[in-house]
This record gives C-alpha cells, sequence and structure tokens, in this order.
C-alpha cells in the first residue's frame, strides 16, 4: 500500500529539494508535506 502512495506522490506532489526550499523559511503547509512525504517514503521502504 505504501508503494503505491509513495508513487502517487512522486507525481502529484511538489519536490521541495528540486525547488531548492530553505526548510528554516519553510510554511507550515510545505513542512506538513515533507513530513508526510517522508513517512511514506520509508514506509514503503521497508
Amino acid at each position: 500500500m505504501f508503494r503505491i502512495l509513495a508513487k502517487i506522490n512522486k507525481l502529484i506532489l511538489p519536490s521541495f529539494t528540486k525547488q531548492r526550499l530553505d526548510v528554516t523559511k519553510a510554511k507550515k503547509w510545505q513542512l506538513v508535506l515533507m513530513a508526510w512525504r517522508y513517512y511514506v517514503t520509508s514506509r514503503a521502504l521497508d
């Protein structure tokens, strides 16, 4: 299930690393998206 979610995240959600987003200046919604992507990716790798 998490592998499918990881693929959907990659297609739909923006990549903040490609945009060179500074984490200290990120908005709350951007931090939430980064946390969600991290959670799903870490679970998909298990």
